[in-house]
């Protein structure tokens, strides 16, 4: 029997960026199944610089640094509206305050494993409980309590002209590219900038073109700066220097990105950009490139018995390991290795 449609859904997912990647495929299913559905999405101040142009979209900003008043004028916003469905799809303390200002029928949460924060008592509905689920297929299972299925996964994030006219400018031609994008927001997730340069050099030797990318933060300046002084090559240096838009151009023109587990990863794989990701701290089978792992360089394991004393498969998922030293467990020629296989993997194309 078929689902009727609602007349209206409201998402709540402010941060970050690379979850905020994630949501989009859920975005399109109900687009695509319930095209007159209205949809409005609750998202962070900066996130929504990078998805705030989706079509079929209505989006309100949510300052997070404005503390209560950023909560207020969320609240201000949607005064006297009432949604079918609220997809609460944010447990954090701060997201399940700001919920309590929207009013929905249905307040769709998490299962009793995954809540925290007072998630349950903003809620009405759960998702199916599931284990191992990568981030992304539980953002998907959203729409399960309204009768949908996430059956496919399509990003579609809109790329301005202007944006892409940068980037083609940034990297002309058809060489190899190798983009580093260095700094998580963790900052025990980040691999050291030595072992960066090493990789950036053999890169380099190999004929490829290298490039830095990062955010403005202070702290992203100083890895960015670590690793050109450590690299024994030129490394072109767009750190700070590029806006969420510009920086999904690029990704989309370059044939590899090397980065911890940060929202440029996820940016690369809605491009269907190659990503050597490096996890130690966290789990590549949870919060790792969707699409494709292969190139990754997985330590989460060996972590886990280190500094946990106990294999991953016992663990609760999702757990971090943010531990000083836990990326060491990443050595060079690890990632040297992966580099290699997708250089030949491009050249058998």
């Amino acid at each position: 029997m078929p689902v009727s449609a609602p007349a209206s859904i409201c998402l709540l997912r402010t941060s970050a960026l690379g979850d905020v990647t994630h949501v989009v495929p859920l975005l399109r299913t109900l687009q695509q199944a319930w095209p007159q559905t209205a949809l409005t999405w609750v998202i962070g101040k900066l996130e929504r610089k990078l998805v705030g142009d989706l079509p079929g979209v209505e989006f309100i900003s949510f300052d997070k640094a404005a503390g209560w008043a950023g909560m207020r004028a969320v609240h201000d916003a949607l005064r006297g509206r009432r949604f079918d469905a609220l997809l609460q799809m944010q447990v954090a303390l701060r997201s399940n305050l700001l919920s309590m200002g929207i009013h929905a029928d249905r307040r769709i949460g998490y299962d009793r494993a995954r809540s925290k924060d007072l998630h349950g008592l903003v809620i009405n509905e759960r998702i199916p409980a599931r284990h191992g689920e990568h981030v992304l297929d539980a953002l998907g299972s959203f729409c399960e309590p309204l009768g949908l299925k996430q059956t496919s996964v399509r990003w579609g994030i809109p790329i301005p002209d202007d944006a892409q006219a940068w980037a083609a400018a940034q990297l002309p031609g058809d060489t190899p590219t190798l983009l580093v994008s260095p700094s998580s927001s963790h900052v025990l997730r980040n691999w050291r900038a030595e072992r960066y340069a090493a990789v950036i050099d053999h890169a380099a030797r190999r004929g490829w073109r290298v490039m830095l990318v990062g955010g403005p933060s202070s702290a992203e300046r100083a890895m960015a700066d670590a690793v050109l002084a450590a690299a024994s090559t030129p490394v072109a240096d767009l750190t700070g220097k590029d806006t969420l838009k510009k920086l999904l151009a690029l990704l989309g023109r370059a044939s590899l990105l090397l980065t911890p587990d940060s929202g440029p990863m996820h940016m690369a794989n809605a491009v269907g950009t190659r990503v050597l990701g490096l996890h130690a701290a966290s789990n590549p089978d949870r919060s790792g490139p969707y699409s494709d792992r292969r190139w990754c360089v997985n330590r989460y394991d060996q972590a886990a018995r280190q500094f946990l004393g106990k294999p991953a498969s016992e663990l609760a998922w999702g757990s971090k390991i943010e531990k000083p030293g836990v990326m060491d467990l990443i050595g060079i020629d690890d990632v040297v290795e992966r580099f290699e296989a997708v250089a030949n993997d491009l050249h058998a194309l």
